[in-house]
């Protein structure tokens, strides 16, 4: 189901009785025990086609002046229709409208394409949490060939 020309989608906030889109965030963090973690402390955010949930992102304040993307998917069915960066945008101006003036987010070293994606965005390269992977995920995990043991750290000035 890719979205035609002029087919609407809608972001919206996950109502509190709505169970959040777990075969999404599990795309994006392979652990349900951090998903659910940030779930309960973040706001959840779900983008619909046609009243199908294709994507989703999770919002978590640092402090008051900073909130971090701790979570962007999209269907796989979806990818390179531009949902990735519409939630991006509405992230962005989600965190502008709570009073934000940055905003953060990490991906492992071994996402090229996140890597990319979030540069592309508008986000700059913040910083790198050495074993960030290795030391809060029980599995190892790879992408690319690549073993994901570091987060890559991004930031963006909103103000």
């Amino acid at each position: 189901m890719k979205p035609e020309e002029g087919v609407w989608m809608k972001i919206r906030k996950l109502l509190h009785y709505e169970a959040p889109p777990l075969n999404l965030l599990l795309l994006a963090d392979p652990s349900q025990e951090q998903v659910e973690k940030y779930i309960a402390n973040g706001e959840c955010r779900v983008a619909e086609v046609e009243g199908e949930i294709v994507g989703t992102y999770v919002l978590i304040r640092l402090n008051d002046k900073t909130m971090e993307i701790i979570n962007v998917a999209v269907d796989v069915r979806m990818h390179g229709c531009g949902i990735g960066k519409k939630l991006i945008s509405h992230a962005i101006q989600t965190a502008k409208a709570l009073g934000c003036k940055s905003l953060e987010v990490g991906t492992g070293n071994s996402s090229i394409d996140q890597l990319a994606f979030y540069q592309k965005c508008g986000f700059r390269m913040d910083g790198i949490i050495k074993d960030f992977f290795i030391d809060h995920y029980g599995e190892d995990i790879f992408e690319n060939d690549i073993q994901c043991r570091d987060m890559v750290r991004f930031s963006m000035d909103i103000s």
